[in-house]
């Protein structure tokens, strides 16, 4: 491994303030992959979400089944690559553009914030953007371990011969300079896999996120950041959390158990083939149980290939108590990681839900009682016609992706030095190729 793993994953550029802009998005999860595409329109500023200067206008979508991933992780690329370019061509059609470049979620790789302090001694008197840029570097490379790759790189808070609280401190007097920084990293063989997969359906990776930051750039008021929350999002294969304090993002974590988990335990106790787990899972599953649920009975075919094995018979209880049980460990999870992150000094802050494993009936009640805090489900905020099945909770992070672009301004981009290579276009070996070619 070289000391490249450090480095950063690619990163947008800043949105132009007055320029309408063309983005796509694509979230290559455990059991789907979505895509979307939109225009990014700009527009006067809005009382609930301040930090947005454009409008996004969806024009085109897709949603299709995952295939070659595990975990959030790509386990085999010919499967997987064939159904991103399966999703990237339904959105296009839709659309009637074609796309040249993606953000990119990651949610994989045992996603991991860590709040950084650096500081340094100001030589001229005044602090540049030079010296802002020197030590958000340092300890940005100070917080990431070996075979781990840099997704964000957020200043928190910077702080003046100790005195902390500045806003911004380029032209401001100072002996001494320090910045807290939230670094959050992904194991970068997860990373690049990803970035691989979208290389050879010929896309450029414009820049690459973290699951659940953009799930709160699509789901959080501006009120619900300044006061405190965490977003929790559900997928299917991991359950990720960001952070939010103060209107910033502050920490990230996440584990690898989700919604499919839940699939696998129907599967194994009803003695059910998987994809009839799913369906049940959807069409009935409930953390709620009730008086009548004992007495409601439902069959469920057995598993195997033999026609003439008699259906099971089974109560709905029966099935909420399966769902509820691995629900509980999710939440009891989270609530563990909740308690290691500035979250905990937080006692007004709210927790909302995303993610296609956050539908299932009474998981808002449940996760009150587990995590003691209030909780609420998440869907997209601030989007024109969006259509109904991109309203849902299952599509905060694709449609996250497209406001992501608006707050690119916020983070630390590493200075890249690479020489051009004279391939006709910026792409794999200009702007990302350097971080792929000499990680492996």
């Amino acid at each position: 491994m070289t000391g490249l793993d450090r480095y950063q994953t690619p990163k947008t550029r800043p949105m132009p303030q007055k320029r309408t802009a063309l983005v796509a998005s694509l979230d290559i999860g455990t059991s789907k992959i979505a895509c979307m595409i939109a225009r990014l329109k700009p527009c006067p500023p809005n009382e609930a979400l301040r930090g947005r200067s454009h409008a996004v206008e969806l024009i085109g979508y897709s949603q299709i089944q995952s295939r070659g991933v595990k975990a959030a992780a790509v386990v085999d690329l010919a499967e997987c690559e064939q159904a991103v370019r399966q999703a990237v061509a339904l959105a296009e059609r839709m659309a009637k553009v074609r796309v040249e470049s993606v953000l990119l979620s990651v949610s994989g790789g045992r996603l991991q914030g860590h709040l950084v302090e650096a500081a340094a001694d100001i030589k001229g008197g005044a602090v540049t953007q030079a010296d802002v840029s020197r030590i958000t570097s340092a300890g940005m490379r100070h917080a990431t371990g070996e075979g781990r790759t840099v997704l964000h790189a957020l200043p928190v808070d910077y702080a003046l011969d100790g005195v902390k609280g500045i806003r911004d401190p380029r032209g401001m007097v100072a002996r001494q300079f320090g910045v807290d920084m939230n670094v959050v990293t992904s194991d970068a063989t997860v990373a690049k896999n990803l970035m691989l997969v979208v290389e050879r359906c010929h896309l450029n990776v414009e820049a690459m996120a973290a699951s659940p930051y953009v799930a709160g750039l699509s789901v959080l008021t501006d009120d619900e950041a300044d006061i405190g929350a965490a977003v929790v999002e559900m997928g299917a294969g991991t359950t990720t959390i960001a952070t939010y304090s103060g209107g910033r993002f502050v920490h990230a974590g996440g584990f690898a158990v989700g919604g499919q988990h839940i699939t696998m335990d129907l599967a194994r106790g009803l003695s059910a083939c998987i994809a009839d787990a799913e369906r049940i899972k959807t069409l009935y599953g409930t953390v709620l149980t009730g008086g009548s649920d004992a007495r409601e009975l439902m069959s469920v075919p057995a598993a195997g290939d033999n026609e003439r094995d008699a259906p099971q018979i089974v109560s709905r209880a029966t099935i909420a108590n399966i769902v509820r049980h691995r629900a509980e460990e999710i939440f009891e999870m989270v609530r563990d990681r909740l308690a290691d992150s500035p979250f905990a000094a937080e006692p007004r802050a709210r927790v909302v839900l995303s993610g296609g494993a956050s539908q299932l009936t009474g998981l808002p009640e449940l996760a009150t009682q587990i995590l003691g805090r209030p909780v609420r489900i998440g869907r997209p905020l601030g989007f024109g016609r969006l259509p109904n099945e991109a309203k849902s909770a299952s599509f905060a992070v694709p449609s996250g992706l497209l406001v992501y672009p608006q707050y690119a301004h916020l983070e630390h981009v590493e200075p890249r030095h690479t020489r051009q290579l004279r391939t006709g276009t910026d792409g794999y070996f200009g702007k990302v190729g350097r971080w792929l070619r000499e990680g492996f």
